[in-house]
């Protein structure tokens, strides 16, 4: 081999290693941004919903550290943003759109909005029927989009063309205790098997089986040694595996929230703590061998008390990261 092939093998060796190196440990986020949610597009893109600015967030592979803006605030009324989903095969970028006060934007219904996955332009909104709440989302191989209802006991499913959210599984046993007795985080494992955790603090998960044809099947308790704090998000990390994402919304003080590794055996779950002590991890995704999480810091905006001011501004925000167990 000549001296100049070398020297073109090692320069194309090192775009490749460039091109799949993995993320900075830790990213900063616009500041004030209160995320809620966090997706990874095939790219290695990370896109990351606010629950105060009512916008969604970008930070390319390889780019400069700052993130973009995508989808502007209260853009094709997005009010808090909550559950964040890429559909890079039709360049969509899915955002559950809350309607529980605290932001910057107008509040409007809560709805499933659609926007363009390049430039962040809107395409679409599908209101939440009976006055639901969409919390978060999870995409089928067939391009269906499950959405979880907060106030409802119930996931609701939008097809492929469809003009409207229909109810895909409605069940007393999707219900919890509490103001919100509808459900709050969804994850698919493996395309057979759907996920869901419940607003309120539980010491269990449900699980509802995806048939061949797109019907639900029944509801199953999956239980946990533990009562685990406020399930937020659930990813599918490998064939029974989870990654559980406890925010510890409703318990005392701003340090109790973790990232979990959940473990199925049959009706039981495995639970190892991977992370703890954070303030209020509502979301992540996992990439590789890491899971990357945010810290919302809710308290800042839902426990303020009349002679605390206003809600201060320049408040830092970023993706972390941590190494999976391997076992």
């Amino acid at each position: 081999m000549s001296g100049r092939a070398r020297l073109v093998g090692a320069l194309l060796a090192l775009a490749t290693t460039a091109a799949t190196a993995a993320p900075p440990a830790t990213q900063a986020l616009p500041e004030d941004w209160y995320p809620e949610s966090v997706a990874i597009g095939p790219d290695g893109a990370f896109y990351v919903g606010s629950w105060r600015q009512g916008a969604v967030a970008r930070l390319k592979p390889g780019a400069a550290p700052k993130a973009e803006v995508l989808v502007k605030p209260g853009a094709n009324g997005l009010a808090n943003g909550q559950g964040v989903l890429v559909d890079a095969k039709h360049q969509a970028l899915w955002v559950c759109s809350g309607n529980s006060g605290f932001t910057t934007v107008l509040q409007t219904p809560s709805a499933l909005k659609r926007y363009d996955l390049a430039t962040g332009a809107p395409r679409a909104s599908y209101a939440m029927p009976d006055a639901g709440y969409c919390n978060d989302l999870a995409q089928d191989a067939h391009g269906n989009v499950y959405v979880t209802d907060s106030f409802h006991p119930r996931v609701l499913r939008l097809a492929p063309g469809a003009a409207a959210l229909a109810v895909w599984k409605e069940d007393p046993a999707l219900a919890g205790e509490g103001p919100y007795k509808g459900l709050n985080g969804i994850a698919i494992d493996g395309g057979r098997d759907v996920y869901v955790s419940l607003v309120a603090a539980s010491s269990h998960l449900l699980r509802i089986g995806l048939g061949a044809d797109g019907r639900a099947g029944e509801v199953t308790r999956i239980e946990t040694p533990r009562v685990m704090k406020n399930v937020d998000a659930i990813r599918a990390w490998k064939p029974g595996r989870l990654v559980l994402f406890e925010s510890n919304a409703f318990g005392d003080g701003p340090y109790g929230g973790q990232v979990t590794v959940a473990r199925v055996d049959g009706v039981r779950l495995g639970l190892q703590t991977v992370v703890a002590g954070l303030n209020d991890p509502s979301s992540g995704a996992v990439l590789g061998d890491r899971v990357y999480f945010i810290e919302s810091k809710y308290a800042l905006l839902t426990k303020r008390k009349g002679g605390d001011g206003p809600v201060p501004p320049g408040v830092p925000f970023d993706i972390q990261s941590h190494v999976l167990p391997q076992d």
